[in-house]
């Protein structure tokens, strides 16, 4: 779950921002540096560059404006993985194109581990920031078990869930022990486990 980039809320060329997005673009920057919890409204407000009922107009509350912002890299995040994966021709290629993605958002800028780890190690059983990092997962788990079947698998849903547990343990590796081969290690063993999948079919091979 873990290659999040900034979320999609600038604004056209030429245009100025508005308070919504100079508020996410705001609580983007400060939230994933320092923690949801630990960024207060006003520093938001500060930033951003707009009066404090700007911030209540718009989200109604901090809680929403945490929501807000995880569906903005929640957005931002899909839509480079499924371009990334555009580059690939075949499906067992795009599933393991995955974790070449993954590789690349960790040699990005200020790369500080999963968004959504962070956030929900910090959320109430039930918060809109619960649901919001839960919508991710459900994405990433249904990213890999559609392109386990694309590629043949006869047990898609299986693979999906141990390949997204390879994904989020290599995001926490980079992360926690700064390991730059970690990403290609989960590719290489998300291919072992696609092999070992498609080996238990007889007479199935990945679709080209």
């Amino acid at each position: 779950m873990a290659a999040d980039s900034a979320g999609t809320h600038q604004a056209p060329a030429g245009a100025k921002p508005s308070a919504r997005e100079r508020l996410l673009s705001a609580a983007n920057e400060l939230f994933y540096a320092e923690g949801v919890q630990t960024v207060g409204i006003d520093r938001i407000i500060e930033r951003a560059g707009v009066a404090k009922a700007s911030l209540y107009n718009t989200f109604g509350s901090k809680d929403e404006l945490v929501h807000a912002y995880l569906r903005s890299r929640h957005a931002g995040t899909s839509a480079r993985i499924l371009a990334f994966l555009e580059r690939y021709e075949t499906p067992r290629a795009r599933l393991l194109g995955v974790f070449d993605a993954l590789s690349e958002s960790f040699m990005g800028p200020g790369y500080r581990g999963c968004a959504f780890i962070a956030a929900s190690a910090e959320a109430e059983a039930g918060s809109s920031t619960e649901q919001a990092s839960n919508d991710y997962r459900a994405w990433v788990r249904t990213l890999f078990t559609d392109l386990a079947r694309q590629a043949g698998v006869p047990d898609p849903q299986t693979l999906g869930r141990r390949l997204h547990l390879l994904y989020d343990g290599c995001a926490v590796s980079v992360r926690m022990d700064a390991d730059p081969e970690a990403a290609a290690a989960a590719r290489a063993t998300a291919e072992v486990l696609l092999d070992a999948a498609l080996s238990a079919a007889p007479g199935r091979a990945a679709v080209d």
